[in-house]
C-alpha cells in the first residue's frame, strides 16, 4: 500500500496525511517553490517538482506527471491543494484511485473562492468534502464531509481556517478507508464498510 500526494503550495493536507502515519512514498509539486516539497523532504519523503510552465500543453504536463507518479506504482494518488485542471486521459488513467479534498460541502460551491462565495450566499453551514476525482470538476462520488456552522461576523479567512482544521481530520480518514478497502460505490454513492461516520460536524472552533 502506498500513496503519492500532489501539491501546489504549503501542503498542509499532505502534512496531515504524514502525521496520520499513512504510507506516503512521494510528494510531487507543479511548482518548484511549493513549500510543501521542502517539508516533505525534511520528513524523508521522496519529492519531485514538475513545473507545469515548462510544458506547452495540459496533455504534455499530465503525461510527464503520470510518468513520475507511475515510477512509484502507488495504490492511491491524493490531490492536496493541487491547483491544476487534469485532463480526461489523466483522470481515466487513475480512475477509482484518485482522491481530492475540496473546501466546500459539495455539490455546493465547486471551483475556487469557496469561502467568500459561501458567505455571499448566506449559508449557515459550510465545510469540506473528500471525493473521488472524475472528469467533471469537483463532482466525483463523495466519501466524507466535515461541516462547521457559519458564525456572525465570519470572514472568508476565519471561515477558511476553521474549515481547514476539519480538512486535516477527514482527509486522513478517507485515505485510510481507501487503503483498508472499506469504500463501496453503488450508483455514484459511496458507503463505508462497517458504517463508519461519513460526516463530521464541529462547532468547537
Amino acid at each position: 500500500m502506498s500513496v503519492v500526494v500532489l501539491i501546489s503550495g504549503r501542503g498542509s493536507n499532505m502534512q496531515a496525511l504524514l502525521d496520520a502515519g499513512l504510507p506516503v512514498v512521494s510528494v510531487i509539486g507543479n511548482r518548484a517553490d511549493a513549500a510543501g516539497l521542502e517539508i516533505a523532504a525534511r520528513r524523508g519523503v521522496v519529492t519531485k517538482a514538475i513545473e507545469h510552465r515548462d510544458y506547452p500543453t495540459l496533455e504534455a504536463f499530465d503525461a510527464a506527471l503520470a510518468a513520475e507518479i507511475d515510477r512509484h506504482s502507488p495504490t492511491l494518488v491524493a490531490l492536496a491543494g493541487f491547483m491544476r485542471i487534469l485532463t480526461p486521459a489523466f483522470v481515466a488513467h487513475y480512475a477509482g484511485r484518485l482522491l481530492n479534498i475540496h473546501p466546500s460541502l459539495l455539490p455546493a460551491f465547486p471551483g475556487l473562492d469557496t469561502h467568500r462565495r459561501a458567505l455571499a450566499a448566506g449559508v449557515k453551514v459550510h465545510g469540506c468534502s473528500v471525493h473521488f476525482v472524475t472528469e467533471q470538476l469537483d463532482h466525483g462520488p463523495i466519501i466524507v464531509q466535515a461541516a462547521v456552522p457559519v458564525r456572525p461576523g465570519e470572514t472568508p479567512d476565519t471561515l477558511a481556517a476553521r474549515v481547514l482544521r476539519q480538512e486535516h481530520v477527514v482527509y486522513p480518514r478517507a485515505v485510510r478507508w481507501f487503503l483498508d478497502d472499506k469504500l463501496v460505490i453503488r450508483s455514484g454513492v459511496v458507503s463505508v464498510k462497517g458504517n463508519d461516520a461519513q460526516l463530521v460536524y464541529s462547532d468547537r472552533d
